[in-house]
């Protein structure tokens, strides 16, 4: 290998999770309601394969070549039947790690007035669909679980190779998994985290 490999490899190189099994986006939609501004949420389908009927935003794995705007918005037509033309695109989240060693990237968008007259939700992949006020949410706020990561390492591990001892202390992590109360369906998980986020850096400014 040469320098000029190098250079033609990684000049217009995208960064991703190396050793990535996929990247997915969603679209966490706001409507304006009397109430004032809502998310919507959609209900996934009883006899899809993962997770069913479980609580959601509308997205999918993103296609080869897709920017996750362009992924949010074409699984959103796809599953709520709204058009991308529909949609405003106020920016992008902070993206999520899955633990099957992938990346999730929430898209903002504002739906227009007009969007949930025109929504036809496909029934092959939704149930339902549910709309939270933000006021709701913020007065509301979940409540936090956690569980634990335990590193299993096998017995064949090579210690010795690495010059390490067998008693070396492998750094555990956790997962929090917020849930909300009161709604008409369960939210919880990677989608109450999502929410979780947003609400708290609305709230502060920025990330806490």
């Amino acid at each position: 290998m040469e320098l000029q490999d190098f250079r033609k490899k990684f000049q217009n190189h995208v960064p991703g999770l190396q050793s990535g099994n996929g990247r997915y986006a969603v679209l966490v939609p706001l409507v304006r309601q009397p109430e004032g501004l809502c998310l919507l949420y959609e209900v996934r389908a009883s006899q899809l394969r993962t997770h069913a009927s479980e609580v959601c935003f509308p997205g999918g794995r993103m296609e080869p070549g897709e920017t996750p705007t362009v992924c949010a918005l074409r699984e959103t037509q796809e599953e709520l039947g709204i058009a991308p033309e529909s949609v405003e695109i106020l920016g992008q989240l902070d993206f999520l790690y899955l633990r099957q060693d992938a990346l999730m990237y929430p898209v903002l968008g504002h739906l227009d007035h007009h969007a949930l007259e025109r929504m036809q939700y496909n029934p092959a992949e939704v149930k339902d669909t549910f709309l939270v006020p933000l006021s709701y949410l913020q007065n509301h706020p979940p409540r936090l679980y956690q569980y634990e990561l335990e590193p299993r390492v096998g017995a064949d591990f090579p210690y010795h190779l690495v010059q390490t001892p067998p008693d070396y202390h492998w750094r555990p992590g956790h997962m929090e998994v917020p849930v909300y109360e009161g709604l008409p369906y369960p939210l919880w998980g990677l989608t109450a985290r999502i929410t979780y986020w947003l609400l708290r850096t609305m709230d502060t400014g920025g990330d806490r």
